[in-house]
């Protein structure tokens, strides 16, 4: 054997059409399949070990884990043979338990499998057209039962058993629901499958009795022993703007696990097929998981419904809803959770879900998380991180950095990250990627896309392309060695650019067919390529020609390398062999033993040759070649390798296939020679930014800094608020103890002295007891002596009375026995003369017995001859009956002739009442058709309410979340107060000026509301009285239209009068004025006189006076009228004459004033 090694250290990639592929198999540990291994992931400590499938394998197809997690069973299809391993997972390392590869019953491959609750026994499901079910007794490799679940090649999914009992198990498929039992060496179906058939796609047991089914229409059922108890349809719901817009998903660092096995969908394939042609959007129920609150499944793409047990009945409501997030990376986000989920389960402690998909993804999350986000959907975080979901073109390593860079026909470039094992960058482009390569300093990438080749920079955060060639179709590129020039392919040519310059500078044209595989040697002087021409070029750079050549038209060149040294070439193609070339010669040609080889990578040291097999398979081998089969093989991928390559220091081989998974290989080699290269430097940790970036991020730096600065201020002024707050509480609680403490301690004083006194009292009254109680223990001794000498006394008195009753006794005793002595021979004596009597008596009765006996056989003679004689006499006379009977038996059958005829008649009639009760009985069937078609309208209605009722349960959830932001925004208003009350200190002077103003508004609003109450009330008091005098109207005028004529014309003359008055007033004020005016020209030349002075004021006085009392004369006089007409108008019946209205007393004296004025 080979002395070079390879172990497999990390692989990034899942399988997702493997059945039943994720589970756990601890808290910590989940097992999943990628390439043909199972890997054992821990999800704290981020290592995986790796459980190998079998020699030759072609891949798995399905899993399944014991509920004990000691034992896992593997599904494999081994040189077109079906085989199942078990593996035992507590040992380290996972070692083969059983083998189960010899069959009785023809299969062709497993397709699901289950294992017992107690793990003894394994459940097989085969694929069509035999569908047949295998119950093992697995440690002794015995078949207990087998049974065809399906006769109609109809696609089974999923088979499982009872988890509380051996003997139960369930099969579900397309229109098939099956329960069956083992008994008495057989699997007998115990269900009866009602109703239109179904595709059932998966199911799960929720306790011993009930199962949750899933079909590819949305629809769940709950079976309890067989029949449905339950029904409900999944409804298809388009996300929301929110989940449109959400930003990158971070990688998780809570995984997950569950002891329930989940729901495996081998024929995936087959279902999508089968759905493909119906066009119809209804959510397929691929996965469904169990855990104590209810279940949880898969409800169309990317979306995960949890169902939870209502409280009072056996049923299920919908209470969550988990959609896989969109993904910024993608070239289409909006079809990022278009991804059907195909696999899930809980974690033991029920705390995380996770779920593989058709994309090869696995998703996980934390279930607090949805109970967190009521009422919107909660969204899975990746559960590692993106992986490839298709087959992997190109593969790429560096010199300054642990980096792996790969590309796949899933339109996506991704950088790995070897040493840490984590993904460093990931983006998704509109084209499929073909290859890509790595720069030795670890910045840029070259990709060849679909339409363009594309050199990108690899930023911290992004790949960012800055030159597009038009290089149609790439299909290989590679960088050189120093990183100065890169190569990309385009059918038949192979182009040369210049990194530095950017531009091309050579084109090498020879090949005739497209070129497969080209790399360069050590100092970049020479390119080598190889193509499906069946040739192999060695380039020359400088010249640009064709150095040396190998051509051989019998093999299809798939890779290409070159020694360390440059003078030898290995090639690889399609027959089957691996070639060494020198000198445009091949030397030796190494037999691939009937497989193709794919890719081969030498070792830096030149010591190490790795090869791909178009099965999957590595094989490790030493240089020189070796002649025979010597070299070790590795069973890593589950389909042919696409690329190999090395790192730079030659101690990890890094291999990637079509099955979408990459593997990082440690090598070793026994001899030790030429791998242990020490770096002299270490890795490089500088990364790309570009100065836009840069100065976005210190301004969001500064912008964070600064809303840091003023929520720390904000927090401050908080604080300070909270800490007076509570240094008055403190102060308000001290005050408030400190007066606790006091009359505590006043209390406390008041029940010492209370204490005090009853202890006093208490002394007092023990001593009165202890003298009361030692006087009645002395009147006590002295009385119980008396009484113990008279009970003495009696005493004696009593032993003397009882020994002579004793002397008595025994006397009488003696006495009995002579008497018994002398009866009992009396009696004997008796008896013995009796029994003599009676033997003689029983002589004589023996002789009498004799003398009858021979009185009986004489008698018996006599008798003998009496009846054979009376025998003779009855045989003659029974002779004469039997014709007597004769005779009556012939008119008895004439009879009976007559009778039949009746019968038939009856009969007739029989018939006829039967029909009448067939016709009454079909009446009978369409009447309980009828009650079924109303009993199946009633249970419409009971699920209409039932809807409805989980319309009004979403409603309040809605309020619930409302009241969750309202809680937010009073949050938010706490802080606007604050700045509020800021504002308000500023404005406060002109708050005062107004608070009065709104003071005098509302005084001045209260009085005309109060004016307005009054006119409301009089109004009303006015249509009161207008309603009595409607009646009386017509009577009271008549009669009081002369008194109103009369009274109206006393108030015109009234108001001439007054005129005329005002008028002389008037004229007097105007004489009054005039000699005003007058005066004070008359002052200067005119002597002052006394008498002229004092008698003009008198006679203005008593003109005004005058003047005055006239006036009040007048006004006395119309309010006396005025006050006479509203008593009028009291009167019931009274209705002034229309059209004549009085004029206004105010009003008049308001004109008076004014002209007086």
């Amino acid at each position: 054997m080979s002395t070079v090694v390879a172990q497999s250290l990390h692989v990034f990639g899942l399988r997702a059409h493997v059945a039943n592929n994720i589970f756990f198999f601890d808290e910590q540990i989940i097992i999943f399949p990628s390439g043909n291994y199972c890997v054992k992931y821990n999800m704290d400590q981020k290592w995986q070990k790796f459980i190998p499938g079998s020699d030759k394998s072609q891949g798995m197809l399905a899993l399944s884990i014991s509920p004990n997690r000691r034992y896992l069973a593997i599904s494999e299809i081994v040189q077109e043979k079906p085989i199942i391993t078990i593996y035992e997972l507590s040992s380290i390392p996972c070692r083969k338990r059983k083998v189960l590869n010899n069959f009785d019953f023809p299969v062709q491959r497993f397709i699901s499998m289950a294992f017992s609750p107690d793990s003894k026994y394994l459940l097989a499901q085969t694929s069509p057209p035999e569908s047949n079910l295998v119950y093992w007794l697995w440690e002794k490799q015995k078949v207990m039962a087998i049974v065809r679940t399906d006769s109609q090649n109809n696609a089974v999914y999923q088979v499982s058993f009872n988890p509380q009992d051996n003997t139960q198990v369930c099969v579900t498929g397309n229109g098939m629901f099956k329960l069956l039992r083992f008994a008495e060496g057989t699997l007998k179906q115990t269900n009866f499958q009602r109703g239109e058939p179904q595709n059932y796609l998966a199911h799960t047991w929720v306790s011993e009795d009930k199962i949750i089914v899933g079909t590819d229409t949305g629809r769940l059922f709950l079976f309890e022993s067989g029949d449905q108890r339950w029904e409900t349809s999944i409804m298809v719901k388009e996300p929301t703007s929110e989940t449109k817009n959400l930003e990158k998903i971070q990688e998780s660092e809570s995984l997950i696990q569950f002891p329930t096995i989940s729901s495996p969908v081998p024929s995936y394939e087959q279902v999508i097929l089968a759905s493909g042609h119906s066009q119809l959007v209804l959510p397929q129920v691929f996965a469904i998981a169990a855990y104590s609150k209810g279940f949880a499944c898969s409800a169309g793409p990317g979306r995960v419904l949890l169902f939870e047990k209502m409280e009072e009945k056996d049923f299920y409501r919908e209470s969550r809803e988990i959609r896989i997030p969109l993904d910024p990376q993608s070239n289409e986000p909006s079809q990022s959770d278009k991804q059907d989920i195909l696999c899930m389960c809980f974690s033991p402690s029920e705390e995380i879900l996770i779920a593989s998909t058709s994309k090869n993804q696995l998703y996980s999350i934390t279930m607090s998380l949805t109970e967190i986000s009521k009422g919107e959907p909660a969204h899975f975080e990746y559960l590692m991180y993106p992986l490839h979901s298709a087959s992997i073109t190109g593969l790429s390593t560096c010199i300054r950095k642990p980096l792996i860079a790969t590309c796949s026909l899933d339109r996506s470039v991704r950088i790995w990250n070897y040493e840490s094992n984590t993904l460093e960058l990931f983006k998704e482009y509109q084209e499929e990627a073909y290859t890509i390569s790595l720069h030795p300093s670890g910045h840029f990438v070259v990709v060849g896309f679909a339409d363009k080749l594309r050199l990108m920079n690899l930023l911290i955060d992004d790949i960012r392309s800055f030159k597009e060639y038009s290089v149609r179709g790439c299909r290989e590129c590679s960088f050189s060695n120093g990183g100065h020039l890169f190569a990309a392919v385009s059918g038949n040519v192979i182009h040369i650019f210049s990194t530095t310059s950017l531009e091309n500078i050579s084109n090498l044209k020879g090949h005739t067919g497209k070129v497969r595989s080209i790399v360069w040697n050590a100092d970049d002087s020479k390119l080598i390529s190889c193509g499906t021409d069946s040739a192999v070029y060695e380039w020359n750079l400088s010249s640009g020609k064709r150095q040396t050549e190998c051509v051989l038209k019998s093999c299809s060149y798939n890779c290409v390398t070159v020694s360390p040294d440059a003078k030898t070439i290995f090639a690889v193609g399609s027959d089957q062999t691996l070639k060494e070339i020198a000198d445009s010669s091949v030397l030796r040609e190494i037999s691939a033993f009937d497989v193709i080889y794919t890719a081969v990578v030498i070792s830096h040291s030149g010591r190490m040759i790795f090869v791909g097999t178009s099965v999957g398979t590595i094989r490790a081998m030493k240089y020189p070649l070796p002649l025979q089969k010597e070299f070790n093989e590795y069973q890593a991928h589950a389909g042919p390798i696409t690329k190999m390559s090395l790192t730079f220091d030659d101690q990890f081989l890094l291999t990637v296939a079509e099955d979408g998974c990459l593997f990082t290989w440690k090598v070793f080699d026994k001899d030790g020679r030429g791998i242990k290269r020490e770096r002299e430097v270490g890795f490089a940790e500088e990364v790309l930014v570009t100065k836009t970036d840069m100065e976005e991020k210190a301004q969001m730096m500064l912008e964070l800094k600064t809303r840091v600065e003023e929520l720390k201020m904000e927090n401050e002024y908080q604080l300070r608020l909270k800490d007076m707050n509570y240094s008055e509480k403190i102060k308000e609680l001290t005050d408030k103890f400190l007066q606790e403490m006091e009359s505590l301690k006043t209390k406390n004083q008041v029940l010492r002295t209370e204490k005090e006194k009853q202890d006093v009292s208490h002394r007092e009254h023990i001593e009165d007891l202890l003298d009361k109680q030692s006087r009645e223990l002395q009147d006590l001794e002295c009385c119980n002596n008396q009484k113990l000498l008279l009970e003495y006394e009696k005493y004696q008195e009593l032993q003397l009375k009882s020994q002579r009753m004793q002397e008595e006794y025994e006397k009488q005793l003696r006495d009995n026995d002579e008497t018994k002595s002398q009866a009992l021979e009396e009696l004997t004596e008796f008896y013995e003369a009796k029994l003599q009597e009676k033997t003689t008596l029983l002589e004589e009765a023996q002789e009498d017995v004799r003398q009858q006996l021979r009185e009986f056989e004489e008698t018996k003679k006599q008798i003998e001859n009496d009846e054979d004689q009376e025998i003779q006499d009855i045989k003659t006379k029974y002779k004469k009956k039997l014709r007597d009977e004769k005779e009556s038996n012939l008119r008895l059958k004439g009879e009976t002739g007559i009778m039949r005829k009746k019968f038939s008649s009856l009969q007739k009639e029989i018939e006829e009442r039967t029909n009448d009760i067939e016709s009454l009985k079909g009446e009978q069937v369409k009447l309980q058709g009828v009650i079924k078609s109303l009993e199946k309208d009633i249970l419409g209605l009971k699920r209409e309410i039932q809807e409805r009722d989980e319309t009004i349960q979403d409603k309040e959830k809605r309020i619930y979340d409302l009241k969750k932001k309202n809680q937010e925004l009073e949050k938010f208003k706490f802080v606007l107060d604050y700045k509020i009350k800021e504002l308000k200190k500023q404005i406060e002077p002109r708050e005062n000026e107004i608070k009065v103003m709104k003071e005098q508004i509302q005084e001045m609003e209260a009085e005309l509301e109060h004016f307005h109450k009054q006119n409301t009330q009089l109004e009303l008091n006015i249509t009161e009285l207008w309603q009595k005098l409607r009646a009386t109207d017509q009577e009271m005028h008549r009669e009081r239209q002369k008194e109103n004529v009369s009274l109206i014309k006393e108030i015109n003359e009234l108001r001439r009068e007054l005129k005329f008055t005002r008028s002389q007033v008037y004229d007097l004020e105007a004489a009054l004025k005039l000699t005003k005016k007058i005066r004070p020209q008359d002052v200067p030349e005119t002597v002052p006189s006394e008498d002229v002075c004092s008698a003009a004021p008198t006679m203005r006085l008593n003109e005004q006076e005058e003047t005055g009392r006239i006036i009040e004369m007048q006004r006395l006089e119309i309010q006396r009228l005025r006050d006479q007409i509203q008593e009028q108008e009291q009167v019931p019946g009274f209705h002034p004459l229309a059209g004549i209205r009085l004029p206004s007393l105010v009003r008049s004296e308001v004109d008076f004033e004014v002209q007086t004025n």
